[in-house]
């Protein structure tokens, strides 16, 4: 437990890590990756040149400190971070790095402003947080590597089956070298695929979410192949898997790991609307491929939003499953369409839209999952609380740090 001394501290440096919070964070990442390299191999550079892990460190910083006197606030974002460290491999030895190099950071950006005072409150307060992550990190690894068919670290998987499902999109069907049972995962979860890339210094991990239903002796991985940017590409991983990865290959990846689930408590009889943008999809798809085998009388919709068909991933399968079952409508939405192309509404998915196909006990009672670029979120998010969709009801993921909604 935190002194009153101590949190009275923290809490009166709040404004400041308003302000400086992203400098602060930037900071410790350049002093972090300088005195350990070996690092480089865990964290994902893309998101480092981009500012995005600047940015989610800021925000947790920020929250941590704003909720020192009542931490059990940020138990959930410490869930959520929790199953990525997990995933990735973070263990309780790299926290003392994390906080030596945070406290310099701090003291760094702030100068003379950090004072002795400071810097020793949030080396305490930092031990606190610290002791929470590794806590709930624990009980992580030891489900991970106790469940049925669960493992600890990363664990040789072959590409059995890999297929196109638009110009820029592909599936990957992974089953265990090994030959073993895998571990089962709650649609929407992701795992977490280690990769060498050849002429790359470094390890490259990245999380994607698992696009098929579980109970398959198979994980299956949909992956969008991102444009390249200079000689560090933002997709080298994903280039990687479809240009070099085939049939016969083997990957390493991590157990099923995340908490953007489709919430078995929400009631088995409430409507569920599931809504993607781009390659947003893989969890959508996760979760209305569950619910048609396991809940066939619920009432599903599914929206799928892309620029036009070439774009467009898994429409044939959705369409089919819309033509077996009854209780599942579905719509598709093309920005830009392309002569030939079937679609419901060309543009983008907008309040009145939305007003037009949901009916009135779907919007009063669903439950409302999405995902897709953040521009896409934060428009379904605004839409969705115009609509008079309760808080509660809504849920999302970030591809990649959290980030906010809020315009």
């Amino acid at each position: 437990m935190l002194n009153p001394s101590t949190i009275a501290i923290i809490k009166s440096t709040v404004p400041v890590l308003e302000v400086h919070g992203t400098a602060i964070t930037a900071r410790f990442y350049e002093l972090l990756f300088t005195n350990h390299p070996e690092l480089l191999n865990i964290f994902n550079h893309a998101n480092q040149r981009q500012g995005k892990q600047s940015g989610a460190l800021a925000n947790a910083v920020y929250a941590a400190a704003a909720n020192i006197d009542r931490l059990e606030q940020i138990i959930p974002v410490v869930k959520q971070i929790g199953h990525k460290h997990r995933a990735l491999g973070i263990k309780p030895e790299h926290y003392p790095i994390v906080g030596e190099h945070l406290l310099i950071a701090i003291k760094d950006v702030l100068g003379d402003a950090a004072t002795d005072e400071i810097i020793g409150a949030w080396a305490e307060a930092y031990g606190v947080i610290a002791d929470a992550f590794i806590g709930v990190e624990a009980e992580m690894y030891a489900q991970a590597e106790g469940q049925p068919g669960g493992w600890e670290g990363f664990r040789k998987f072959i590409v059995t089956r890999k297929e196109q499902e638009s110009s820029v999109i592909s599936s990957f069907y992974l089953r265990p070298a090994d030959g073993q049972a895998i571990a089962s995962f709650l649609p929407g979860q992701y795992i977490t695929v280690r990769t060498n890339v050849p002429g790359s210094a470094n390890t490259h991990l990245r999380h994607y979410s698992l696009s098929d239903a579980p109970g398959q002796d198979y994980y299956r991985i949909t992956v969008k192949r991102e444009a390249d940017s200079d000689s560090q590409p933002a997709g080298i991983v994903s280039s990687y898997l479809h240009n070099h990865v085939h049939v016969g290959d083997a990957l390493e990846i991590s157990a099923p790991a995340g908490d953007f689930t489709l919430d078995p408590t929400a009631g088995s009889e409430a409507p569920v609307v599931l809504i993607s943008g781009g390659v947003g999809l893989t969890p959508m798809v996760s979760m209305l491929n569950t619910i048609v085998a396991q809940q066939p009388e619920r009432p599903v919709t599914y929206i799928h939003a892309a620029l036009n068909s070439e774009l467009h991933a898994m429409e044939g399968h959705v369409a089919e499953l819309t033509e077996q079952h009854a209780p599942l409508t579905s719509y598709v939405i093309y920005e830009s369409p392309s002569t030939g192309d079937h679609y419901d509404h060309q543009g983008f998915i907008d309040l009145e839209w939305l007003k037009s196909v949901l009916p009135a006990a779907t919007v009063n009672t669903g439950e409302f999952y999405f995902c897709g670029p953040t521009p896409f979120m934060k428009a379904i998010n605004l839409a969705l609380k115009q609509l008079g969709v309760s808080t509660d009801r809504i849920h999302y993921e970030f591809f990649g740090p959290a980030g906010s909604l809020e315009a």
